[in-house]
């Protein structure tokens, strides 16, 4: 069992992450041929310390607005099994290195293996979603299968939206465009689709689900702002994925956004140029030695006083990165922390913050004026999650 925890937030997490888990067992298949080849894999990541963020909303919806948990256990689960293959394929588009305090499965085993593993979790969410028509009835279960569907779609358009705006090196973005992203990437199948879920094996109003859309779509937002945050800033032991991942991937976060927008024109070409970069083939393999850290303060130094252009100095500093490794037109360790320092100067995490702040508030409004929410542990987990969105550290 999860170890017990004095935060109600984080301990109905975890209760419901033990829900999910044992439901997963069930269904992911254990005396199987291709057990230690696929199946193992597959409780991979969802058994790596994680917060079920989606099996909780899921639940707490359903239980809040007088629904069974035996009812909406089996979508929970689905939800967190989904969940986990975006995060295997997504790792794999990315090349990022770790996922929750681990190697991501593709360092680990190789591309091929990590996408089939998310293809096969993919597969076995069919058959309960189908066994739905069993659980909670045919017009529950078809609604519930729609659901999942715009879920998946909206996720994949919100992921190429990103991908493409990283292939073409578009910078004419508004925070709009940054929030529609988002809206369609994160809301949809962290947030909404699972209260939409909840509250339709609850059997809520058309009115109810309304405004559990409007809650989740807002409280996604902010969720997303707050991990493009943590990103940044947080302690790598405890934040569990890549510090900075973001910056050597050139993801267009809001903070990112913001940065260049209040930079110099210099600055700018700068940054624009060290975004155009892939990331090296392993970030821990990039060079930053004491000397080469001093080579790039001076070179900064030069170029703000103006006796260095910003083309001679990209070319000094690829022949200084590149020198030798095989892998000169990647972004080095000196390219990051000089998009840090834009960040930095410009206040970009701290603006980010404010509009995560308000997207909650918001959210949190349209909570409390939701009728028929049952005075219960669940509706006190879903009031409670608003302020965690915002204020978590990992």
């Amino acid at each position: 069992m999860t170890q017990p925890t004095c935060d109600p937030v984080e301990a109905y997490l975890a209760d419901c992450r033990d829900l999910a888990l044992e439901e997963l067992r069930r269904i992911v298949p254990a005396a199987s041929g291709a057990a230690a080849a696929l199946y193992d894999l597959v409780l991979d990541y969802p058994l790596r310390e994680a917060k079920a963020l989606r099996p909780a909303l899921c639940i707490a919806a359903c239980r809040a607005l007088g629904g069974p948990l035996e009812g909406v256990l089996p979508s929970a689960a689905i939800l967190e099994l989904y969940h986990n293959a975006f995060l295997i394929h997504d790792d794999v588009e990315d090349d990022s290195e770790h996922r929750r305090g681990r190697e991501a499965l593709h360092r680990e085993y190789g591309a091929p293996i990590a996408i089939n593993v998310g293809d096969a979790m993919l597969a076995l969410a069919l058959e309960p979603l189908l066994d739905n028509m069993r659980v909670v009835g045919l017009g529950k279960a078809i609604r519930i299968l729609q659901l999942v569907a715009r879920m998946a779609r909206e996720s994949t358009e919100g992921q190429a939206l990103e991908l493409d705006w990283i292939r073409h090196g578009r910078w004419d973005l508004r925070p709009s465009d940054y929030v529609r992203m988002v809206y369609k990437k994160t809301s949809w199948y962290t947030f909404v689709a699972p209260v939409m879920i909840g509250g339709t094996v609850a059997g809520a109003s058309r009115a109810q689900l309304v405004a559990l859309r409007k809650f989740a779509s807002l409280l996604g937002i902010a969720f997303q702002i707050q991990d493009d945050v943590l990103n940044l800033t947080s302690e790598g032991s405890r934040y569990g994925k890549e510090l900075a991942g973001d910056l050597w991937e050139g993801k267009r976060t809001l903070i990112l956004l913001h940065a260049v927008q209040a930079a110099s024109p210099a600055e700018q070409e700068r940054a624009r140029a060290i975004l155009r970069k892939p990331r090296p083939r392993s970030v821990g393999e990039t060079r930053a030695t004491p000397g080469r850290s001093a080579l790039h303060r001076q070179l900064d130094a030069l170029e703000h006083a103006g006796d260095l252009s910003p083309h001679v100095r990209a070319a000094i500093v690829a022949l200084l990165d590149g020198d030798g490794d095989g892998d000169g037109d990647a972004k080095t360790h000196g390219d990051v922390a000089f998009l840090m320092q834009l960040i930095e100067r410009a206040g970009s995490n701290d603006f980010a913050r404010r509009v995560a702040d308000d997207h909650a508030d918001r959210a949190a409004r349209v909570l409390a004026a939701l009728d028929g929410l049952h005075d219960s542990p669940h509706r006190d987990f879903l009031h409670g999650l608003v302020e965690f969105v915002t204020t978590r550290d990992r």
